[in-house]
């Protein structure tokens, strides 16, 4: 084993170089992960040391769906509660994307500016990650379907997931409403503090996404029982806006989200129970309700652009129970729409799963463009369900043209594939002036 001089030296080396291929990939307009393998591939301990000694530990934020926004979230309600947070914010959700996120932050001796780290990590590299630094606190927001050639099924993340919980030292704020999460608690270790979210079962009736989305709702003798210092979802009755209810009392609202939709209010409530229990008797409900109603979509994630005075949303969809989710909350408005389907790695290969998708509620507005890839794959998946589509251009750039052109002065909205969505967004970025992936406020 080395020394500690030659640890240090070894973890400065590999940070100057990290820092140099930020510098470099930046000039170059490159992505945000390279430096990050730079940085690991010379100190592949990095993380553990720097990150491994926050006086506050570290947050992974895990799961299927929902993990760029809930992080988001949840870094907005530790700050205005006046904590240094450090976070990977671009959505590079590999331990590499962590580490490229730290190069700008942190010294050559390896310290950070922060009393703790919340990181949003895909399922299988919390594991790389939870190897370097056990984690201190983990939120594990849900299981479906998704990438089935890189996961498998649903019981092989479930296994990845189950496998962090087992690893976190302190807490672990688990999803009462789907039942491969809640079945994490019987793997966490002694002493570690188990907290739930959910959706308040006295209005979960009248919410059919949640059935119709691949959340798994446990018969009530198997539904974990709630604690006072557990969060409940109560949407409003306007659609709008939400209330989380603690059984303990604190409630925090009524407010309103900037991003729209039934998954926005449930990642709102995994952040606010998770902010609760990090925070403890500092939490302030107040001070929570402003820093929810303040935060912005991540790109991408219900991002709503202006584009010549007329509104067009940006919404990320990566699996049926994503999809479904976002159909139920955009899906019969009269809007242009267009479809981006790329089959690149970062979105999986295997496309099948869009005929797991009721796509009905597109009936009525037709689809005015499909695109990606796998542009004429959707084109036909629309076809089967009864929706009109009014033209296929696989090139996104000629798509996105053709759409806004034909569209000009009208809403519009965009559902896309991870890879779709970054190229979509790069465009529109340099057409209206918007910050680019990468370039987002910590």
């Amino acid at each position: 084993m080395p020394s500690a001089p030659l640890r240090r030296a070894r973890t400065t080396a590999a940070l100057a170089a990290g820092k140099a291929a930020r510098l470099a990939s930046r000039l170059r307009g490159g992505g945000s992960a390279l430096p990050g393998l730079v940085t690991e591939t010379i100190d592949p301990a990095v993380l553990r040391h720097t990150l491994g000694s926050l006086p506050r530990g570290v947050v992974v934020v895990s799961g299927t769906n929902g993990k760029t926004t809930t992080t988001k979230m949840l870094v907005a309600l530790l700050r205005a509660h006046g904590l240094r947070v450090f976070t990977n914010p671009t959505g590079s959700n590999f331990t590499r994307g962590v580490i490229s996120s730290m190069l700008g932050e942190i010294g050559l001796r390896g310290r950070l500016d922060a009393d703790l780290a919340v990181v949003e990590l895909d399922e299988a590299h919390a594991l790389h990650f939870a190897a370097q630094v056990p984690p201190t606190h983990t939120l594990l927001l849900n299981v479906a379907r998704d990438q089935l050639d890189r996961f498998a099924e649903i019981d092989h993340t479930a296994r990845l997931l189950t496998r962090l919980g087992e690893q976190t030292t302190r807490g672990v704020v688990l999803n009462a409403d789907d039942s491969f999460i809640s079945r994490v608690r019987e793997q966490v270790g002694p002493g570690v503090t188990v907290r739930w979210f959910a959706v308040d079962p006295a209005v979960a009736d009248r919410l059919p996404q949640l059935q119709e989305a691949d959340v798994r709702f446990e018969d009530d003798e198997e539904r974990p029982t709630l604690g006072p210092e557990d969060g409940l979802l109560v949407p409003g009755e306007d659609g709008r806006s939400l209330t989380v209810r603690f059984p303990g009392g604190r409630d925090v609202g009524p407010l309103r989200l900037r991003q729209r939709g039934l998954a926005a209010m449930i990642n709102a409530t995994a952040a606010t129970t998770t902010a609760r229990e990090l925070l403890g008797e500092a939490f302030d409900p107040g001070t929570a309700a402003e820093a929810l109603a303040a935060v912005e979509p991540p790109f991408g994630r219900g991002e709503v652009i202006d584009v010549g005075g007329a509104p067009l949303e940006l919404v990320l969809v990566k699996n049926p129970a994503g999809f479904t989710v976002a159909l139920g909350t955009y899906g019969g408005e009269p809007v242009a729409t267009m479809v981006a389907i790329n089959d690149d790695y970062a979105d999986g290969r295997d496309v099948s799963w869009l005929y797991d998708v009721s796509f009905e509620s597109l009936r009525g507005q037709g689809v005015a463009l499909t695109s990606g890839v796998r542009g004429w794959d959707m084109a036909l998946r629309l076809r089967y369900d009864g929706v009109e589509v009014g033209a296929v251009e696989t090139d996104l750039d000629a798509a996105l043209e053709r759409f806004l052109r034909e569209h000009a002065g009208e809403p519009t909205r965009i559902f896309c594939t991870y890879t779709a969505m970054m190229r979509l967004r790069r465009r529109l970025a340099d057409r209206f002036g918007l910050a680019r992936f990468g370039e987002e406020t910590a």
